[in-house]
């Protein structure tokens, strides 16, 4: 017998240290940069590169997300409150806990990071660099979505499908708390989830072929084509993320989407030229 739906009612908070929560959003945040980390320092070994490289890498990543992600919520989805009072927000903005996290807004500062990282190591360019984080970032992406579904956000559209969830802790939807109120949604958070951890895969056994010898940009170039579509195509099951998008014909996720699927593109066909010089 099949079930109906799944009723989704976890606690966000894991535990409560001496009335300081621990929340599973930050569990997996801290999980996604530790995960990342282990994951660029084995393809460096594997490469004959120093611990230490991948460590500053890190940083320069730790950095770029945080500050990337939460800028890029405010710019894209909340700028008419940041014009109000640009203090407040950017007081906000740098203050944990970092709630508010625009996954294009990481990817600006992600990018930005790794130009400045490759001018302080010659030795590796930067599309050998952003080849070797994207697998990383893929990982990273799983955790994070795995975050969301634990604090019941970022919800689907309504779903009779039988594995549609019952987000029993979402106020967004439901203001009266009444659990009967309460209609099956697509778990958008594990769609993207498990999407991720496949790409994850993907990259890694693309890149366990040739290693250093992977033609560069090649990686970067099919993660940002393939994430970026299925998150187009993913943002038609999810309810907007603001008010002001429901008065646009693509929201702005699936806005965002389209020119990082074109720089997809774009490094793929610079890879090919490249190759081919």
């Amino acid at each position: 017998m099949f079930l109906a739906f799944i009723s989704w009612d976890p606690n966000p908070v894991i535990v409560d240290l001496f009335g300081f929560p621990i929340r599973w959003y930050g569990f997996f945040f801290a999980l996604a940069f530790l995960a990342g980390f282990r994951v660029v320092s084995y393809m460096f070994k594997q490469e004959g590169r120093s611990t230490e490289q991948a460590d500053q890498l890190l940083m320069y990543t730790m950095v770029a997300t945080i500050v990337g992600a939460r800028a890029g919520h405010y710019f894209f989805y909340e700028f008419p409150l940041l014009q109000a009072d640009p203090l407040r927000f950017f007081i906000q903005m740098i203050t944990p806990p970092f709630s508010g996290l625009a996954s294009h807004g990481a990817s600006i500062g992600l990018f930005l990071a790794f130009y400045l990282y490759s001018k302080k190591h010659p030795g590796m360019s930067y599309l050998y660099i952003t080849d070797r984080i994207v697998p990383a970032v893929a990982l990273a992406g799983f955790f994070i979505r795995m975050g969301n579904l634990m604090n019941s956000e970022i919800i689907g559209k309504p779903t009779e499908l039988p594995w549609g969830f019952k987000f029993l802790r979402d106020t967004e939807f439901n203001p009266y708390g009444d659990p009967n109120l309460v209609l099956a949604r697509h778990p958008s958070q594990l769609y993207e989830a498990l999407s991720c951890l496949l790409i994850f895969a993907a990259l890694m056994w693309f890149w366990s072929r040739k290693k250093q010898a992977t033609q560069e940009g090649q990686m970067t170039g099919w993660f940002m084509i393939v994430l970026f579509t299925l998150r187009f195509f993913y943002e038609f099951l999810k309810e907007n993320q603001s008010a002001f998008e429901n008065n646009l014909t693509l929201n702005m996720g699936q806005i965002l989407s389209i020119p990082a699927v074109l720089f997809g593109v774009i490094v793929l066909l610079y890879s090919h030229r490249k190759k081919n010089a």
